[in-house]
């Protein structure tokens, strides 16, 4: 498997969570582990892409997979955060941070298929990950913060482009 642009071949047992897998063996801690039974979304990385709950998805699933976890999401080059990081950032978009990294990895996914969603949207794409502190306003605030900063980026590239 690929984990946040590193091939990473690991022995692993078969009754083994990703989750485990990535903070155990790999000391990839940035992915929390809130309740184990895949409500909380605090363990939410990109499989393929994808959000998983990696506290439900065992790590010989993963075999061949790319995986992105909250680490992956900065320029491994440069350290410039991800837009979603410099708006939450921004946004004072978070509390106490249990939860941060799986709503970034929830909007990274959100934004992917949909990069200009409605407050309404946002709300309900991010409604599977708890904020045990009540922030979610902010949480939606830095959203659409990131959505502009995307916006600018795009609007940049294209220029740069020409």
């Amino acid at each position: 498997m690929m984990v946040n642009s590193m091939p990473a071949t690991l022995a692993v047992d078969a009754r083994t969570s990703l989750v485990d897998t990535l903070r155990d063996q790999m000391g990839l801690t940035g992915t929390h582990v809130g309740c184990e039974h895949g409500v909380c979304g605090a363990c939410t990385v990109l499989v393929d892409g994808e959000p998983v709950r990696s506290c439900l998805m065992l790590a010989v699933q993963a075999d061949g997979a790319i995986i992105t976890t909250i680490e992956g999401l900065a320029d491994p080059i440069s350290g410039e955060l991800h837009p979603i990081q410099q708006a939450m950032h921004q946004a004072h978009g978070f509390q106490c941070g249990f939860c941060t990294p799986g709503f970034l990895i929830s909007a990274v996914a959100m934004l992917a298929d949909n990069p200009s969603p409605t407050r309404e949207q946002i709300r309900e794409e991010l409604g599977g990950n708890i904020c045990r502190c009540t922030g979610y306003q902010t949480i939606v605030d830095g959203v659409q913060v990131a959505i502009d900063l995307m916006r600018g980026s795009q609007a940049g590239q294209e220029a740069d482009d020409r």
